[in-house]
């Protein structure tokens, strides 16, 4: 079942997530909650899912532990598959989260884009989840894709796509991407599937997951 959200309807959140999103004064932070929790169905299992949710919080109170306020990191976790964007002080930093990360339970892989640089505005952050409401919005508009596959992070107008998708969907999506205004580079961060995989995923019904969580 392909579950999809009307244009309006998430540029209304978009506007209405930025407040939230961008009026915290903590420095780390999750990655994607907000607009794919409204998504029921995506291509992971019920237990993948939750799996990634845990993951974000566990990584982000290990960073926050270390590091204090003097690193803005974003975590985002997909499939196990763990991104970092934001921005470090130094070099040592950018290394010292990824290993961190890299050390949280059930992470099997850590992609580290984060800059070395000071944090981003608010204006920066502002534009960049306008960005990803854009993004998501051309997704669901076209009638070709599943919107609900694709996990979209923004970082200083670089968009990052995330999923389990075939290679034709990859393609399709990225191009879309790079015609959306404010768009300065795409990073494919995709973890490709076959149609005969895409097809297994999309009959078979998802299970709760009732495997007991680890706390952060």
């Amino acid at each position: 079942m392909t579950l999809s959200l009307p244009r309006l309807a998430l540029t209304t959140l978009a506007g209405c997530c930025l407040a939230a999103a961008l009026s915290a004064c903590a420095p780390l932070m999750l990655g994607g909650a907000a607009m794919t929790s409204l998504v029921a169905v995506d291509r992971r299992t019920s237990g993948a899912q939750l799996e990634d949710e845990g993951i974000e919080l566990r990584a982000a109170a290990r960073l926050r532990d270390a590091m204090g306020e003097r690193v803005h990191v974003n975590i985002t976790s997909y499939n196990r598959q763990v991104l970092l964007t934001g921005e470090v002080p130094s070099e040592q930093d950018k290394q010292a989260a990824e290993q961190l990360v890299s050390k949280v339970e059930n992470v099997r892989g850590v992609i580290n884009d984060l800059g070395v640089m000071s944090a981003s505005s608010f204006s920066q952050r502002s534009s960049d989840t306008l960005v990803t409401g854009k993004v998501k919005a051309s997704l669901v508009d076209d009638k070709l894709l599943q919107a609900n596959a694709f996990k979209v992070v923004t970082e200083r107008g670089t968009v990052y796509l995330m999923g389990l998708v075939t290679p034709r969907e990859a393609d399709r999506a990225t191009n879309l991407t790079r015609g959306v205004g404010g768009v300065e580079r795409v990073v494919r961060a995709f973890e490709m599937i076959s149609d005969e995989d895409m097809r297994r995923i999309a009959t078979t019904p998802l299970k709760p997951d009732t495997t007991p969580r680890q706390a952060p």
